[in-house]
């Protein structure tokens, strides 16, 4: 497998980190599979000292502003629980052709599973200055804008820009002040 230049390079400070499904199936149109996101970043706050500065869950992809103790166990565990959780659903509802479009995407070597939920790896990039964590969250609250799909970042459900306009989120953020 190839190296990425994308690594989390320091396990304890704060990171921007994107994970990407495979495929870019757009999973996050349901509202449960993006309820399985946010829970499971809830129980990394609660149990695992995540600190969330940031998010934005888009159909395909999902961007977030975080450290922890160990950022790099963090984002395995986060990707890990959400994958097994996201199966388990579309096991549940019977989604038969995305479970077939996960089953044909996993990848050859990967013979401890049946699907592959997320592209493997993680983009992080060290968020190493006041300056840079603010690029990050303008790109982050902006990037359903972007796309077309509202026409401010706060009009976005799954996004923390609410959050940074003093208004309650889905979810508990550490506002970057």
């Amino acid at each position: 497998m190839a190296r990425s230049r994308y690594t989390i390079t320091e396990i304890d400070k704060p990171h921007f980190l994107t994970c990407t499904i495979v495929e870019w199936l757009p999973l996050f149109t349901r509202p449960a599979l993006v309820d399985i996101v946010l829970n499971a970043w809830r129980f990394q706050q609660d149990n695992q000292g995540l600190e969330l500065y940031g998010y934005v869950i888009m159909e395909n992809h999902l961007h977030y502003l975080a450290q922890s103790p160990n950022l790099a166990r963090s984002v395995a565990s986060f990707k890990s629980f959400t994958a097994r959780n996201i199966i388990d659903h579309l096991e549940t509802i019977h989604a038969e052709n995305t479970l077939q479009r996960l089953r044909f995407a996993k990848r050859a070597h990967k013979v401890d599973r049946v699907y592959q939920v997320w592209q493997e790896g993680v983009h992080a990039e060290l968020v190493y200055s006041e300056n840079v964590m603010r690029q990050k969250l303008d790109y982050i609250h902006h990037n359903p804008a972007k796309r077309g799909y509202v026409d401010v970042g706060e009009h976005w459900r799954y996004s923390s820009a609410r959050d940074y306009q003093g208004k309650p989120g889905l979810i508990e953020v550490q506002r970057w002040v």
